[in-house]
């Protein structure tokens, strides 16, 4: 690991000073999950790190505030596992997050590190997607609302301006009722990475929302209007073309060590055809959101 310079600052103005001072030879920690493992790798050699934990303005809540459920900055996967509103609005995200690493990891790792590291692998960014959030960004020319589809730009490239750092990720509140669902599959249970990653939501109207990773630089949502897959009594061939229509981007790395291009397009497919199947079963059963 190389020497690298280390401030701890209590001021969110003094934490984006320090990161818009620096550009891109700065990096924050908040959970730092990805970050230690980067520095000891040496894939990542900033000269400073900025730890932002101590901020005042930084926070673990997880609050209603205007239509909103928020999330803020040092918010982890297991408070989002234990939050009985997550669970009962926003089941996909729960379920999300109760798939990244092990216990341990989920204590320390930040919903808004996951999608700062933008990896088209992370767990949560389908649901996030399918859900509508929004990122709280903050930096030297204030604050700004972005939805989470323009925030990703390929992997671990964002839309972040220089000295930004994410305040906060918004959730708008459920206005009726859905059923959603996330689903993955890996090389093996536990703690590895996914081969493929899936959100969907369908709602009453016949509106279906799907949002997949894995398969190309960037996480993807895509939406289905005719009606088609939310439909119960539609043929499964029908579905299973419309499918095919709406996964036409997704692009696998023909490199990666974990599956093969063909089987990452395959398994898109059928946890595609069983997410539909789960989440029109969860809005009739209205067991949840």
């Amino acid at each position: 690991m190389r020497a690298f310079a280390y401030e701890r600052p209590t001021r969110l103005d003094d934490a984006i000073a320090l990161i818009d001072g620096h550009g891109p030879d700065a990096r924050p920690l908040a959970g730092g999950t990805d970050l230690i493992i980067r520095l000891r790798d040496g894939s990542l050699r900033p000269r400073i790190v900025v730890d932002v934990k101590g901020v005042a303005e930084l926070d673990a809540e997880i609050r209603e505030e205007d239509g909103f459920l928020a999330f803020g900055a040092l918010t982890t996967m297991t408070d989002i596992v234990v939050d009985g509103r997550v669970g009962r609005d926003y089941p996909a995200l729960a379920e999300a997050a109760l798939f990244v690493g092990s216990v341990q990891i989920r204590n320390r790792a930040t919903l808004v590190g996951n999608m700062c590291n933008a990896s088209p692998a992370a767990d949560t960014s389908p649901a996030l997607l399918v859900y509508g959030a929004r990122i709280v960004a903050t930096g030297p020319s204030g604050t700004r609302r972005v939805p989470l589809d323009e925030f990703f730009v390929r992997s671990g490239v964002t839309t972040l301006a220089r000295g930004e750092l994410v305040q906060a990720i918004e959730l708008p509140r459920p206005t009726g009722r859905r059923g959603s669902v996330h689903l993955r599959r890996t090389r093996r249970r536990g703690h590895d990475l996914a081969s493929v990653t899936l959100a969907c939501a369908v709602t009453p109207d016949g509106v279906t929302r799907l949002a997949y990773g894995s398969v190309g630089p960037r996480p993807v949502l895509v939406l289905d209007d005719t009606g088609l897959l939310a439909d119960p009594t539609a043929p499964a061939a029908d579905k299973v073309r419309r499918l095919e229509m709406l996964f036409a981007g997704a692009s696998p790395s023909p490199t990666s060590m974990r599956a093969s291009p063909q089987y990452r397009l395959a398994m898109l497919h059928v946890l595609g055809l069983r997410a539909v199947a789960t989440a029109i079963e969860r809005l009739a059963s209205g067991a949840s959101q």
